[in-house]
């Protein structure tokens, strides 16, 4: 090409025109009422789907209206909440506490049983738990040392059990808070020796004590009294 026939220019509008008649291209008539009719089925459609939920939204306004007014002379939510009827504690003239496979002594038990008979819960609790501390000695028999104190000739300071008596006695209280006894005493308090199991190897053989404790109202047990006291009259 020589210099006189090179012209950009010329190129460039001679694209710019073929582009405007590709542009220009004019769609069939019958892709163009397809098109029409796709679009004016739609709308029907539309239509159509509309009706039906208002249709059904009229329908569903007196049920809602009369749920309304079914729930008006009712209380307010808050009320509504079912209220627990609570059943009425039966008063109970005893209770008890049972102790199963206890890791003490049985003899130590004995003792402890008979250190806390007769007394009031709490103070049954306060004595052992002086006792496990080391200021106050549970009574014992036989060839025990000596020690200082009221009634006392011989007696030790069996912790391990007292620890053990005092989580009972704790569940004694809770039982005897449940029945609404007033003042429990503990009027019988027995141990008895459990299966003892083997320790490793079989060499040694193991402690384990059965423990039952029942206390009773104390108001009750005045009014036994005094009906012995008058030969069986109230």
């Amino acid at each position: 090409m020589t210099e006189k026939n090179y012209n950009p220019q010329q190129k460039e509008k001679k694209a710019m025109k073929k582009q405007e008649v590709v542009g220009k291209v004019k769609k069939p008539e019958k892709v163009i009422e397809a098109s029409k009719k796709v679009e004016e089925k739609k709308t029907e459609i539309v239509k159509t789907s509309k009706e039906k939920l208002e249709n059904v939204e009229e329908q569903k306004a007196p049920e809602k209206k009369e749920a309304v007014s079914e729930t008006k002379p009712q209380d307010s939510p808050t009320k509504n909440v079912k209220q627990k009827k609570e059943a009425p504690k039966i008063k109970k003239t005893e209770v008890f506490v049972k102790g199963i496979n206890l890791p003490i002594s049985t003899k130590d038990a004995k003792f402890v049983c008979k250190f806390i008979m007769k007394k009031k819960i709490r103070d049954a609790i306060r004595d052992l738990r002086k006792v496990e501390i080391g200021r106050k000695a549970v009574p014992m028999t036989g060839e025990i040392p000596h020690r200082k104190g009221k009634g006392i000739s011989s007696g030790r300071f069996p912790k391990k059990a007292a620890k053990n008596f005092i989580n009972i006695l704790k569940s004694l209280a809770a039982n005897a808070n449940e029945g609404s006894l007033d003042e429990p005493i503990i009027v019988e308090a027995m141990a008895n020796m459990a299966a003892r199991p083997y320790g490793r190897f079989g060499r040694t053989q193991k402690k384990r004590t059965h423990v039952k404790i029942t206390a009773k109202d104390q108001t009750q047990l005045k009014n036994k009294k005094k009906v012995k006291k008058n030969g069986g009259k109230k």
